[in-house]
């Protein structure tokens, strides 16, 4: 018995198991169907409308479709990362450049403070709690 996955709350991918280019199985897992039954009305297409018309739409459908994620998606933030990564690597890049420059920052205002010749660690320490 085949096990049942949501899918389309996932999105709309490309397999990372797939044969060739992973259309074919993304589109089955998708819908929630066999990939044997695809992949049969794929060749039942190629013999009916010919060569060109089924290799063209293969081909444009692994170019729109993006790839799976490697990591499943959990919630919302990281669909709209992986989103932002697979739309525009460098837009993504930069957001988490900003981020850890915000964390840089940050870590340079807390040594500043720490290694200060007003920061004491006795009275730090000795403070009552």
């Amino acid at each position: 018995m085949r096990q049942s996955r949501n899918h389309r709350s996932r999105g709309f991918y490309r397999s990372r198991n797939g044969v060739l280019l992973g259309v074919l199985r993304g589109i089955a897992e998708y819908f929630d169907f066999s990939v044997f039954w695809i992949r049969t009305a794929a060749v039942a297409l190629l013999l009916l409308t010919g060569i060109w018309p089924v290799t063209g739409l293969y081909l444009l459908a692994a170019l729109l479709m993006k790839p799976e994620p490697v990591v499943p998606i959990d919630n919302e933030q990281e669909r709209e990362f992986y989103e932002s990564y697979t739309h525009s690597r460098r837009n993504a890049l930069r957001r988490i450049k900003h981020r850890f420059d915000g964390l840089e920052r940050r870590l340079q205002r807390m040594e500043h403070i720490v290694t200060s010749p007003e920061f004491s660690w006795e009275d730090r320490f000795s403070r009552p709690r």
